[in-house]
């Protein structure tokens, strides 16, 4: 997985285009890249290699880098934990409980 990013930062001149919000890239690809891309672009019915790119940083690119919660992820996650103190407030579980739970007991 490194090894196929660092061949693609390999010779990458990038333009971002404000009004898309999109990142162009003009990259040198060596053989075994190209076959991965061509391998991705067939089994998945793409278009180009640029749509083969993102799905494979779509499949894989969490592995490098997280993404953003979006601002109504965490205000469901806020919600949540809200009325789970509300209900339950700071109450700490015994190991027995937990040991019921996990069912483990």
């Amino acid at each position: 997985m490194r090894k196929f990013i660092n061949i693609l930062a390999y010779q990458v001149h990038i333009k971002y285009t404000w009004w898309y919000n999109m990142v162009y890239a003009r990259i040198s690809l060596n053989e075994h890249a190209n076959k991965v891309l061509n391998v991705i672009k067939a089994k998945f019915d793409l278009r180009d290699k640029s749509e083969a790119i993102n799905k494979f940083i779509e499949m894989f690119g969490d592995e490098v880098v997280e993404k953003e919660a979006s601002d109504q992820y965490i205000k469901t996650v806020l919600q949540i934990e809200k009325q789970h103190f509300k209900k339950y407030g700071r109450r700490k579980m015994s190991a027995q409980e937990l040991d019921k739970i996990c069912g483990i007991n």
